[in-house]
């Protein structure tokens, strides 16, 4: 019911709602306090009554919803102590009580709360120091604890988050040094730490030698060589460089105990080549930890150490969630990408499962549109993939690049949508067990110098078992998880339709419809094809009708995909098939030579498939 004008206060009568799971109000008039009975309605799995005027303190007895996965209470006048019995929630995954009046400190039972990947408490009056049990939250990508009244230093536990991605400690009383805590995120992406009182120099990490002056201003006793900050002294340099010798060693070690690595893991690559090619004999003596270019592990290993300069920076070509991606050439002459996955606190463990998930997926997968996993390194501490390397980079670069989106014609659009929907359907539909990705999106999608589509980023893919319901923790990009999955956490392949849709929908208009899409999914008294015409790209010049054709039933199984009743959505084999077989007909018609006969029937099936699109949608 969120976004009208309901007016009043949220009754207390509750007793009939025990099988309630999703309570959403947002955006309205409502006021008085939220009643301690809501915490009987222990189904609930999602609650927002965010941009309301609720006042009083959150009941203690929302401790009780033990279902509960994300807790939005966001811009009203809530005030209080944050209940600890709140935080603690095992598997709350989004918790949001910003612009609030909430008071006094946060809660140390936050760490219970182990599932949470989003934590925004900005914008309150909660004071004290930032708890070290925050460092327990490994799934963490978002915090926000700006403008509050904390103080005290950053806990050293903040180096466990190897998850972060984005961070704001803005307009607090936080102080002393910063750069050992940051130099262990080397994930974070984004970053906030204005106006408070830290000092010294700032980690030599992405996340803060990129950011604006603005998330660095206020702090008289930061220093480095970036915008808005003094350099640092002297002193402080000497400091900096007894550090990076350290750093020199973390590298050679590894490069000494290389042979170590080689027979630990040959007992691993053995294993894995009986089982996928028990009919190759492997010769005595020999350990080939990688399969590329014919070169024997113990050499590969050596010659990506030195082209990629024991992972320099310089090499680095994107950030992800679990890992940073190199280029690298080869004495071959090859070019590749390597993924090196971020070394964890915990030996790894987290980062590990990732690097067994893609190596799991992309071993059992061949298709022209899926990345071609070509080697890899196992190790608790050292871990890397090597893939085939695409040099046009992902499909958001290039949408978010003025004159590359110029270049990405109507027709290379199309065929970028049709090759990310055969080799979804070929994943859902063709292995054996089902695979689903669970991360779609225009980050996750390459394209080679002929601008072919290929699916990348397997580290969340997920192999179904046909005979459980498969649960998971909910995981992929902002903007594109399909929204069932905020509350129920079940995967199932329309999870990735949902993610198409989204794709799909964001290669026609040539950005991320964002918040606009359900003005996009809802027209009124508006013809779909009058819809369509409105949010192509302007970028580009008006196609020709028969690639306005084609777009059109794009955006219509696009619509269909991001239903929010999964039920309702097509599956990708059914997608695939019906972008296969309009491209038949279009092409049939433009090659015909004979155009009487081939015409008529080309004509009739093109009715037929245009209904059968309707039915879909």
């Amino acid at each position: 019911m969120s976004f009208n004008n309901f007016y009043g206060e949220i009754s207390t009568n509750w007793g009939s709602c025990m099988r309630l799971t999703d309570l959403r109000i947002a955006g309205n008039n409502i006021t008085g306090s939220l009643p301690s009975e809501i915490g009987n309605a222990t189904q609930l799995h999602a609650i927002d009554l965010s941009f309301n005027g609720l006042v009083g303190e959150v009941p203690k007895e929302f401790g009780k919803l033990t279902s509960l996965v994300n807790l939005n209470l966001s811009r009203n006048q809530l005030s209080g102590q944050i209940s600890p019995k709140i935080v603690s929630l095992p598997g709350l995954q989004k918790l949001d009580l910003s612009r609030n009046k909430l008071s006094m400190s946060i809660p140390q039972t936050i760490g219970l709360s182990s599932n949470l990947f989003l934590l925004d408490l900005s914008n309150n009056q909660l004071s004290q120091d930032i708890p070290g049990q925050i460092g327990m939250l490994t799934h963490l990508s978002e915090l926000d604890l700006s403008y509050n009244l904390l103080s005290g230093e950053i806990p050293a536990e903040f180096s466990k988050l190897q998850s972060l991605v984005k961070l704001d400690l803005s307009h607090n009383n936080l102080s002393g040094l910063i750069y050992k805590t940051f130099e262990a995120l080397p994930g974070l992406a984004e970053v906030d730490i204005s106006h408070n009182e830290f000092e010294g120099p700032i980690p030599n990490t992405t996340a803060f030698q990129d950011a604006p002056k603005a998330a660095l201003q206020g702090n008289n006793g930061l220093c480095g060589n970036v915008e808005g900050l003094e350099p640092c002294n002297q002193a402080v340099v000497d400091r900096e460089n007894s550090l990076a010798i350290g750093r020199v060693f973390l590298i050679v070690f590894p490069l000494l105990g290389a042979v170590l690595l080689f027979i630990s893991f040959g007992v691993f690559c053995i294993f894995r080549r009986k089982k996928f090619h028990p009919t190759v004999e492997l010769v005595p003596k020999t350990t080939e930890v990688f399969s590329l270019s014919n070169y024997e592990g113990k050499i590969l290993y050596e010659d990506i150490i030195e082209a990629t300069g024991a992972f320099d920076e310089i090499f680095c070509i994107g950030r992800g969630g679990y890992g940073s991606v190199f280029k690298a050439k080869l004495r071959s002459g090859d070019i590749v990408a390597i993924k090196k996955l971020y070394q964890m606190a915990d030996s790894g463990q987290t980062d590990q499962k990732e690097f067994l998930n893609e190596i799991r997926a992309l071993t059992e997968i061949r298709h022209r549109n899926i990345v071609k996993l070509v080697g890899f390194c196992s190790h608790p501490q050292h871990s890397f993939l090597v893939y085939e390397y695409f040099d046009r980079g992902s499909l958001s670069t290039i949408l978010s690049n003025e004159e590359e989106a110029k270049e990405l014609d109507w027709n290379k659009r199309l065929n970028i949508v049709k090759g990310v929907a055969h080799a979804l359907s070929y994943m859902h539909h063709d292995c054996i067990p089902p695979i689903v990705h669970r991360d779609i999106s225009s980050n996750n999608i390459l394209l080679d110098s002929e601008y072919e589509a290929h699916v990348s980023n397997f580290g969340t893919a997920k192999l179904l078992k046909l005979d459980t319901s498969n649960w998971s923790a909910v995981v992929g990009t902002y903007g594109y998880v399909a929204p069932e999955l905020a509350y129920t956490m079940k995967v199932t392949e329309k999870c990735d339709v949902y993610s198409f849709g989204m794709v799909a929908i964001e290669v026609i208009k040539g950005r991320h419809p964002g918040d606009g899409l359900s003005s996009l999914l809802a027209p009124v008294d508006m013809e779909i094809s009058v819809v369509l015409r409105n949010i192509l790209d302007s970028r580009l010049p008006k196609p020709v009708p028969s690639i306005e054709d084609e777009l059109l039933t794009i955006f219509k199984l696009a619509v269909a995909c991001v239903s929010t009743d999964p039920e309702l959505r097509p599956s990708m084999e059914m997608i695939s098939q019906v972008l296969s077989a309009h491209s038949t007909i279009f092409h049939g018609i433009k090659n015909s030579k004979t155009p009487t006969d081939p015409l008529r029937d080309a004509t009739a099936s093109s009715r037929s498939m245009d209904q059968f699109v309707e039915d879909i949608v």
